[in-house]
């Protein structure tokens, strides 16, 4: 397992992220993603822990809270030293029913930040997400009550995810013109089926020195190699029954009949090459990975093992590349003209 620093910041995490949305659910979305009991937690936790991973995250809506008491829960049940894990969640999802017991106002982070610590069984959050953008607060409040948990020693970094580019350098200027806790970390979906966030979001987390946690990495499991034909109705796990996140099934099956090619040739699975792609990725923090079993959850680790060479990265490229668009294909052409003059 190798580490690397969270943004700016000299935290340092894993290359995987132990996801823990299927931990505790009973019913609806959260008991088709996962129904995982404390023990069967602990086992995850424990495989994860023990090969590296330092790195964990869930949210305050998983399970309505389950998945946050569990993994508390799991750190005391292990004896885990609290210093050598980070631990992230998230808050902005409905948890009540009136007007105010969700989004990003200071008096919901707030509450729900001692809900979290309270659910955790921590004295602090390593990593505090704003879960989406909030179109009806401003950002400042948003901010502001971030900043209060940081000085408070409540929580020691903030992160943001699933956010347009635009709205994230907004926020960055603003916590620069304030003096703010400084943003450290986007939460986003990036899959070899879903490089949307390499039009925009990528080159600005590059340029801000942001760092990137990537969420369903496989895809909903599109990418475990379960899938053939473009169907998704003869597939085992989660995507049968939650067809999340969308997909282009004609680039989707392009995309695993080269992936098979090259698990072929290298020993490993599907996943594994889904897996290695985003850790060769410049932009790539960590990845968050999940699962339901130890032995899924093991695959998905020896993904840090399979090295992809210029040709795979080029052949996987070239099946699932995204198709010029505005203003990417201008600002590609006009960026010819200083090429000659300057040093590679």
């Amino acid at each position: 397992m190798r580490y690397r620093t969270l943004g700016p910041s000299g935290l340092l995490v894993s290359e995987l992220c132990l996801g823990t949305m299927t931990f505790g659910g009973s019913e609806g979305i959260w008991g088709q993603i996962g129904q995982l009991k404390q023990d069967e937690a602990d086992e995850l936790v424990k495989t994860a822990v023990d090969a590296g991973i330092n790195f964990i995250d869930t949210a305050n809506v998983y399970a309505g809270g389950e998945s946050e008491r569990i993994l508390g829960q799991s750190i005391r049940n292990l004896g885990l030293p609290r210093d050598d894990l980070v631990i992230a969640t998230k808050v902005l999802g409905a948890m009540g029913e009136g007007p105010n017991s969700r989004g990003a106002s200071r008096a919901h982070i707030l509450a729900q930040a001692k809900a979290s610590l309270a659910r955790l069984q921590l004295d602090h959050i390593d990593l505090y997400q704003i879960h989406g953008f909030d179109p009806v607060m401003p950002i400042a409040e948003t901010l502001e009550a971030l900043n209060t948990l940081v000085q408070h020693g409540h929580v020691r970094y903030i992160g943001l995810s699933n956010w347009a580019a635009w709205q994230i350098v907004k926020a960055v200027g603003v916590a620069e013109a304030r003096k703010l806790a400084p943003i450290m970390s986007l939460q986003a979906y990036y899959t070899l089926v879903g490089r949307d966030l390499e039009r925009e979001i990528a080159p600005m987390l590059l340029s801000e020195g942001i760092g990137l946690m990537v969420w369903s990495p496989l895809a909903g499991g599109f990418l475990s190699g379960k899938y053939s034909g473009g169907s998704t109705g003869n597939a085992e796990g989660r995507r049968a029954g939650f067809d999340f996140p969308p997909v282009n099934l004609e680039r989707g099956d392009a995309a695993i009949e080269a992936m098979r090619g090259i698990a072929a040739a290298k020993g490993c699975s599907v996943a594994q090459v889904a897996l290695a792609w985003l850790l060769h990725q410049p932009v790539v923090t960590s990845v968050i990975v999940g699962a339901k079993r130890v032995e899924q959850l093991q695959d998905n680790i020896r993904s840090t093992e399979v090295k992809l060479g210029a040709e795979d990265l080029a052949t996987l490229d070239a099946v699932t590349r995204l198709p010029a668009e505005y203003p990417g294909w201008m600002l590609e052409r006009q960026s010819q003209y200083r090429k000659p003059f300057v040093t590679p």
